[in-house]
């Protein structure tokens, strides 16, 4: 198996090349993104993100569209479901939202914070379809009925738990043929192994392009809207060091605010149209 996933590694690597190649301006977001990013109605304390996580450019550079069909994968508190739920509703798309499967005490307290925060803005929001994601909950979605999957630093936690592969698989298997798997996620160090685990919550690119291809996706673009070269990745509490988990407290804060959020990768992934 450590010899497999090294020969997609390998092959991977130069497909990361290719992405970077991949990787130009992204088209200008649409005006009703723009507006779904500037609703009055968001929480502000996820507004105060938009400078280090620039919503609207990186879902342009996904090709998003208001009609579509669009999944999101564990939501966390729901920075993006504020605005793909407003996005979608006002452009007649259809909104499913993957929640963390039950079973973890602290997660489902956050599944519930997700609904009330949610509930609070149903009418602008639009219908929001819950469905369940985790090792044994892997219909995220009808089979071959998204236009776009979209997941939002969570991969490390899939390999943490030892079934990424299930959830891309999951991906695919929900998409329409020639539809978006969407990924940003905190961009490991190349000089390196990548723990299989990704522990310190680091992904190596070429690593995640390996898993995406082993589960029958192409890579067909990527962004640098995220990157932070003053992201070192050697951090105490790995990526939970710096903004916005600030694990360290007091100690060293300005050092690590004057960092910013860790430095992303997205990327463009296709399922192929036949």
């Amino acid at each position: 198996m450590k010899n497999r996933m090294a020969h997609f590694v390998a092959r991977a690597s130069a497909l990361t090349l290719i992405g970077a190649a991949l990787a130009t301006a992204a088209p200008a977001p649409d005006p009703a993104l723009v507006a779904a990013v500037a609703d009055p109605g968001r929480t502000a304390t996820y507004v105060a993100r938009d400078p280090a996580r620039h919503p609207a450019e990186e879902l342009a550079s996904f090709g998003i569209k208001p009609n579509m069909t669009v999944v999101e994968l564990w939501p966390g508190g729901g920075y993006w479901t504020e605005i793909l739920g407003a996005y979608l509703a006002k452009g007649g798309g259809t909104y499913y939202v993957a929640l963390n499967a039950p079973g973890d005490a602290e997660e489902d307290k956050g599944t519930e914070r997700w609904r009330t925060r949610m509930a609070a803005q149903k009418d602008r929001l639009g219908v929001i379809h819950e469905t369940m994601l985790g090792p044994k909950n892997m219909d995220i979605a009808p089979a071959g009925s998204a236009d776009m999957v979209l997941t939002f630093r969570n991969l490390h936690n899939w390999m943490d738990g030892g079934y990424a592969d299930d959830v891309l698989a999951a991906a695919f298997k929900a998409l329409k043929p020639g539809g978006i798997l969407g990924v940003e996620e905190h961009r490991g160090r190349t000089d390196k192994p990548q723990d299989p685990k990704a522990k310190d919550g680091y992904v190596r690119q070429d690593y995640t392009v390996a898993l995406a291809k082993k589960a029958g996706f192409v890579l067909i673009g990527s962004s640098e809207v995220n990157a932070n070269p003053k992201d070192t990745k050697d951090w105490v509490d790995g990526v939970w060091t710096l903004p916005p988990t600030l694990s360290q407290g007091d100690k060293d804060r300005a050092k690590y605010v004057a960092i910013g959020e860790a430095d992303n990768f997205v990327l463009r992934f296709q399922k192929p149209k036949h």
